[in-house]
């Protein structure tokens, strides 16, 4: 996608190094809410099904959305039983903001989520971040509605969901079959970027992630998963279906008017390192030809509206003519935001009149098709005229749209002030001291591995300690292990807790 702004911020992906003993791999988060029945069989089921078969260290996070039962105790003695378990408490609801509180925290370069019903057979799990570990991809769902999927529930479920996923196709054009399981994962360095886009703090929360991701041409991987209805599950269905509907509409609004900064999270061209040393290779060719031919399809059927209406009260010429300038118009505008993804109203006047140019050629065209036509017969059906002009208008198209990416629209040549896009250079390792953000709670130990401790970071400057990041709009924070000696009496603020001990049991096997 092209745009006036700034290039993008993520690297070439890589595949994942081994990390230390001390840092997890995967960061699974479990969002709960009042689930002090569940969540030990949940929690318990999970943290052997990783320490049997996950060949990576990870971390279990239990996510607690101010449940009022005893939830929070519950948690609190996995914690301090199981090393690979950590409890944090939010003083909120909602389960997008209990993922986005804990992946923005977290240090692991691979981050997933999945509901505390385990409603998802776990096998599916390793296939799911596999992709992420290995670089090909960005982010990962589970799909119940994929063809190999085995799905166990009832018929008014089903509807719901399909129902969903057909509006986002429709509305959204979203590609991706499952928008709403409970069962996703995505790259840590992609989620610090994405996720201040992404304004849900409920259950839409996952899928306006999805469709800002897929909408800046992020690699989203789908994994057939079989899934069984949990018949107890608290999600009032309406109040969710009324959400879901308003969040629809606000995405699309914002996609439609360009308010969201998607252009950070445009990949460099060529993470393979056999593209990179490929230069001035077209990008988008298919893409923009699709868009193209969209967009002349409806100026034609705008021109050949105006041109019968205008012929009513003049001459062929003088109908033409104006017909044409008139869509001309539109139609320069509707390609530069729609198939060549040019942003922002720097060079629109340029932009418009070399559109007229282009306009000026296509108005030769069909003109002098006219005037074969009127040189042929004197009085000519008002049929034939518009089969005459719609032929020419092909020829003019195809004239009109070379011209349009390689002169007034070309790839690679920005607006004057734009930034140029930085080279492709080897991206940087996820395992280095920089790249990984200090997390809100200590790093476990996977058991039956040798501790190996961690580098040695040089000691922060007085810039960068003396303002630490403030919480946002949804009581979220990066990394703020200093919280209580900076915020003040009155900060309004609620932090996250980590309850989990630091200092584990020697005589624990575990």
């Amino acid at each position: 996608m092209r745009t006036d702004s700034s290039p993008g911020d993520l690297p070439a992906r890589e595949h994942l190094p081994a990390a230390d003993a001390g840092t997890p791999v995967l960061d699974v988060v479990i969002p709960v809410y009042n689930e002090e029945k569940d969540l030990q069989p949940c929690v318990l089921r999970l943290h052997e099904h990783l320490r049997r078969t996950f060949p990576y260290a990870f971390r279990i996070t239990v996510a607690d959305n101010a449940s009022t039962d005893t939830t929070p105790q519950v948690a609190a003695r996995l914690a301090a039983r199981l090393p690979e378990v950590v409890s944090v408490r939010l003083e909120q609801k909602g389960r997008g903001r209990a993922l986005r509180t804990v992946w923005s925290a977290s240090d692991a370069p691979v981050l997933a989520y999945m509901d505390v019903d385990l409603s998802t057979d776990l096998n599916a799990l390793l296939p799911l971040v596999a992709p992420l570990i290995s670089g090909h991809s960005d982010l990962a769902i589970g799909s119940r509605l994929a063809r190999s999927s085995r799905v166990v529930r009832g018929a008014k479920r089903e509807f719901i969901s399909r129902s969903y996923n057909l509006i986002l196709r429709g509305s959204l054009q979203a590609r991706f079959s499952d928008a709403q399981c409970g069962f996703k994962a995505i790259r840590g360095d992609v989620a610090r970027i994405l996720l201040p886009l992404v304004e849900d703090s409920g259950w839409f929360f996952d899928t306006e992630m999805l469709v800002l991701a897929e909408r800046a041409g992020l690699r989203i991987h789908e994994v057939p998963v079989d899934w069984v209805d949990d018949p107890d599950s608290t999600v009032h269905i309406a109040r969710t279906a009324a959400d879901d509907l308003k969040g629809v509409w606000r995405v699309g609004r914002a996609l439609a008017t360009g308010s969201l900064a998607l252009d950070r999270l445009a990949r460099p061209f060529g993470d393979d390192p056999r593209d990179r040393e490929l230069t001035d290779v077209p990008r988008g060719l298919a893409r923009q030809l699709v868009g193209f031919c969209v967009v002349g399809g409806l100026s034609t059927l705008f021109y050949l509206l105006l041109y019968s209406g205008f012929r009513s009260f003049c001459g062929a010429q003088i109908a033409n003519a104006a017909a044409l300038l008139v869509s001309a118009v539109a139609n320069t505008a509707a390609n530069r935001r729609l198939t060549f993804g040019v942003r922002g109203r720097g060079g629109v006047v340029r932009h418009q009149a070399q559109g007229l140019v282009v306009f000026g050629i296509g108005l030769a065209l069909t003109s002098g098709s006219l005037a074969a036509l009127n040189a042929a017969t004197s009085d000519p059906a008002h049929s034939t005229e518009l089969a005459v002009l719609i032929a020419a208008n092909l020829a003019a198209t195809v004239l009109r749209f070379l011209l349009f990416r390689a002169w007034v629209f070309p790839e690679g040549h920005d607006e004057p002030g734009t930034p140029a896009p930085p080279p492709v250079v080897a991206a940087h390792r996820p395992d280095s001291a920089a790249a990984r953000p200090a997390g809100p709670y200590p790093m476990p130990v996977r058991p039956g591995t040798a501790h190996r401790p961690p580098p040695r970071r040089p000691s922060p400057t007085p810039a960068a300690t003396a303002a630490p990041p403030a919480y946002d709009a949804y009581g979220t924070a990066g990394s703020r292990a200093r919280d209580g000696a900076d915020r003040g009496p009155g900060d309004p603020t609620l932090p996250m807790r980590a309850v989990r001990p630091h200092d584990h049991d020697p005589r624990n096997a575990r």
